[in-house]
């Protein structure tokens, strides 16, 4: 995944390469230890699937799609017209005034050409809509299919290993209020991301959409961080509902006992 940018796109340096099979490298490396320990670091949900899956995927679609329809400016072929061409319909369907990819649009200099502007309107919009597809997807397997419960006991330590339960406050409270903070913050960012850069633009040097890999991981970084903590706050809310109910079900079961 890391890769594929790289691999069909030109780089911007002589080493761009280099450090890219680095990073590939460096995550790979990350992710084996991580899965294959038995002690947990900091990845969340790793025993607790589809969450982590969900993610890659949605990451690997958005990736892979926007490498095809920015491949489609410099080398077009068949499959690069036809993804461009959807691309180009998501585009008049989700960029509208005051939408999230109308304000990435809006992050470009009023020097910026008019195909680099269709280019960031279709990718921002290929992008968005990945990640509110990853969402609903797990949604469904929250709601429909009642996950975390298919997959056996949910071992707070081993899937939110940053979260201490022997801190102060009741637990259930306390993942309700993340959980909701995250789902406020995810919903939020795709609109705050490009303001903040915006206005940050004449203080520092704004980022350059115009190199193909950079647009990339830029746009998919801005999509995939939201949604990613938008589904860390579902599944921490189910988490907590989960508890309450196993606190009812006790309660209600010492209460039977003790009539």
């Amino acid at each position: 995944m890391v890769l594929t940018p790289a691999l069909y796109l030109p780089t911007s340096t002589s080493n761009g390469t280099e450090i890219i099979v680095f990073l590939a490298i460096l995550a790979f490396i990350l992710t084996f230890s991580e899965y294959n320990s038995a002690f947990p670091s900091f990845i969340e949900f790793r025993d607790a699937p589809p969450v982590n899956r969900l993610r890659f995927v949605g990451l690997m679609s958005m990736v892979t799609f926007l490498t095809l329809i920015c491949k489609n400016a410099y080398a077009p072929t068949d499959l690069t017209g036809v993804f461009y061409s959807i691309g180009l319909m998501v585009a008049n369907v989700v960029d509208f005034p005051y939408s999230p990819v109308r304000l990435v649009v809006l992050v470009l200099p009023g020097n910026a050409s008019a195909p680099l502007i269709e280019l960031v309107s279709i990718s921002a919009s290929i992008a968005y809509v990945a990640a509110l597809v990853t969402i609903a997807s797990f949604a469904y397997a929250v709601k429909l299919r009642g996950w975390p419960t298919g997959n056996g006991a949910f071992n707070v330590w081993t899937n939110l290993p940053l979260f201490d339960p022997t801190k102060g406050g009741d637990v259930v409270a306390r993942l309700q209020r993340d959980g909701r903070l995250n789902i406020a913050i995810g919903a939020l960012l795709p609109f705050l991301i490009p303001a903040v850069i915006k206005l940050t633009a004449e203080f520092i040097t704004p980022i350059t959409l115009g190199n193909p890999q950079t647009l990339i991981w830029t746009l998919c970084a801005w999509a995939f961080l939201p949604a990613s903590m938008i589904m860390r706050g579902m599944a921490t809310l189910r988490i907590a509902n989960l508890i309450v109910e196993k606190r009812r079900a006790y309660s209600t079961s010492e209460s039977t006992q003790i009539a």
